[in-house]
């Protein structure tokens, strides 16, 4: 397990994975331990991928001061991460929360970006979020599912802020309700620094104008990669994230929901490779 020190000296871990050439990979949560993307859907087999725990997560240490964990005073650490891995430019994939870490990075480093892959990303750097009646909407698409009677009701009134989050509706996060899904989902809470997760998106994190007009200028090439089961986001808010950079395409799974190299893996290792490595 590769170790290096941020600016500020907080001692971070990555993980390499896998063989070939180098993928870097941000996870979400946010301030979840990198654990939980495994091997991205067997692109261990085609990529050697660098999984970066954030600080306060997974083997990285704990920062002497707890404002970092917010979102934008991460981004010298992805800066510091490349620099130590030896990369000039790099490949940067990144899911969910760590989606607008890697958006922040990209706006502030545009060329060290060859190319950027944001999975259901969250779009909050851009000025966007999902909204409680597209993830409704999302969730009405499962209304055939056994366990939907139950979960609907309790997943309404967490998002109109009624109730606390439930487990019962975990589910919707998932394209398929299988016994992947759950130890995925049962793994979550040791994984993720829930604390630091809730200075991520602290205020003054994004500055949404200046960072659109960074990525309008953005030379790489950017994949925006949605589940057609997701609410955050929802196919249509992938597509508006994607007009936010200049060379985006953004592409939808099929059956899959927030994890989808979990739902098909096929399928997704087949379009990100696609993206990575055009013929």
């Amino acid at each position: 397990m590769p170790t290096f020190t941020a600016a500020d000296g907080t001692r971070l871990a990555y993980h390499p994975r896998g063989t070939g050439e180098p993928l870097a990979v941000l996870p979400g949560g946010p301030l979840r331990a990198s654990a939980y993307l495994g091997d991205l859907g067997g692109l261990t087999a085609h990529r050697r991928l660098a999984l970066l725990d954030l600080r306060g997560t997974g083997d990285s240490a704990v920062p002497a001061d707890p404002d970092t964990y917010r979102c934008d005073r991460m981004v010298e650490d992805v800066e510091v991460w490349r620099d130590h891995m030896g990369l000039e430019h790099m490949d940067l994939l990144a899911h969910s929360a760590g989606a607008a870490l890697a958006m922040l990075y990209a706006a502030r480093h545009p060329h060290r970006i060859r190319r950027l892959l944001l999975i259901t990303p969250n779009p909050s750097a851009l000025g966007l979020r999902a909204t409680p009646e597209e993830r409704l909407a999302a969730a009405r698409l499962r209304a055939h599912e056994p366990w939907f009677a139950d979960a609907f009701p309790a997943f309404r009134a967490w998002l109109a802020g009624r109730a606390d989050f439930d487990d019962v509706f975990l589910p919707f996060f998932h394209g398929r309700w299988d016994d992947t899904a759950r130890a995925h989902t049962a793994a979550e809470v040791g994984q993720t620094n829930e604390e630091a997760g809730e200075r991520y998106f602290a205020e003054g994190a994004f500055t949404p104008r200046e960072t659109r007009a960074a990525l309008a200028a953005l030379p790489a090439p950017v994949l925006v990669y949605a589940g057609a089961l997701d609410g955050g986001p929802c196919p249509d808010l992938a597509r508006r994230t994607a007009r936010a950079f200049p060379h985006a395409e953004w592409t939808v799974q099929s059956g899959a929901a927030h994890y989808p190299w979990l739902d098909d893996p096929e399928t997704f290792r087949h379009r990100t490779l696609a993206f990575l490595d055009p013929a």
